[in-house]
């Protein structure tokens, strides 16, 4: 049996007596029309029961009404989170989402840049987990309707959103100044990274305020990885650095180290202190619980939605801007008050 074929832009013209292009226009909301016309064509698409085929009509408009995400490590806590907080956001607003991961390598990252130079997408939240030596910054200038997420691209000109990294460093430097710990060791990225370069300037000010300028806290730089928390860890036991608390820079960091003391015998907070960064796991099922600063994770995913779907990309500026979201800190039991003079 020959099913009837459905109705389409031509039936709905010749019923209301118009243009298919004018029924074209009024649909995708680039035409303005006199009452009466406008609501012919009305009547003709209820009469006629017609649907409108979003895929062209996005086609009319230079849209896709679909937004990416850019993300180093989908199997990232954090990252996790993120995806989950864009999605739900898009939902919303009744946009698509399209999920990228570059596995952290600029190859990838800047071929998923160039997607909304092709229009498969209309803009791109951007995140990026490693220094940018400048071809990064090149494509977003080039591409705009971009908006960085948690770590910074320096010459890029577009919105950049990031957590209050520095208050976040200060919040650790003071809870663990309240408890005498003067000789800290910071575990986490090294300077080129906006996220680390702040978390330490916070934590080297709060020591400093309590204890002196003479006081500097310790540094191992490497990767938000538990590797590193595990690499960090067997180098703090061999080098007896003296260290009587540690702010490990990120959740993973954290993890990776609390398992190579613990297996040497290492107490914590008994023996060490400890605080992370992140807050996105259960951290409170650790033995012992593990203070941490926590990231509003689920808000800068809104966020930043919020920044790519509502900046008039045409009348912006040259210039970038930054926003910064508050943390906190969240007190569990892994930190004690300090045994050492």
């Amino acid at each position: 049996m020959v099913q009837p074929s459905k109705p389409g832009l031509k039936d709905v013209a010749q019923r209301a007596g118009v243009s298919v292009t004018t029924v074209s226009r009024m649909l995708n909301g680039s035409l303005e029309l006199p009452v009466r016309t406008r609501q012919r064509i009305e009547n003709a698409i209820d009469e006629l029961n017609y649907l409108p085929n979003p895929h062209a009509r996005r086609l009319s408009r230079g849209r896709s009404d679909t937004v990416g995400l850019v993300v180093p490590d989908i199997a990232n806590p954090f990252f996790a989170m993120l995806v989950a907080a864009v999605e739900e956001a898009a939902d919303e607003q009744t946009l698509a989402l399209s999920l990228y991961a570059t596995l952290n390598r600029q190859g990838r990252e800047l071929a998923y840049l160039e997607l909304i130079e092709r229009n498969h997408v209309d803009g791109l939240i951007f995140v990026t987990n490693h220094p940018d030596d400048g071809r990064l910054a090149e494509v977003i200038n080039r591409t705009g309707n971009v908006v960085i997420v948690d770590e910074d691209v320096p010459a890029a000109r577009v919105p950049k959103l990031f957590c209050d990294n520095e208050q976040g460093g200060r919040l650790a430097g003071e809870l663990l100044a309240e408890n005498g710990h003067r000789n800290v060791l910071f575990i986490g990225e090294s300077d080129e990274m906006i996220s680390a370069r702040r978390r330490y300037q916070g934590l080297a000010g709060a020591l400093s305020n309590r204890f002196g300028t003479e006081i500097r806290p310790q540094r191992y730089e490497g990767g938000y990885t538990e590797e590193f928390g595990r690499e960090a860890a067997r180098r703090f036991i061999a080098e007896g650095s003296g260290a009587t608390a540690i702010f490990a820079s990120s959740d993973e960091i954290a993890i990776g180290f609390i398992e190579v003391v613990r297996g040497q015998g290492i107490s914590i907070p008994g023996d060490v202190s400890l605080i992370g960064f992140d807050d996105v796991g259960p951290l409170h099922l650790f033995a012992p619980p593990l203070t941490a600063i926590r990231q509003p994770v689920r808000t800068i995913g809104r966020r930043a939605l919020s920044l790519l779907t509502e900046t008039d990309w045409k009348a912006r500026g040259e210039a970038s801007s930054e926003e910064l979201l508050p943390v906190e800190i969240v007190v569990r039991e892994s930190v004690a008050l300090c045994a050492k003079p």
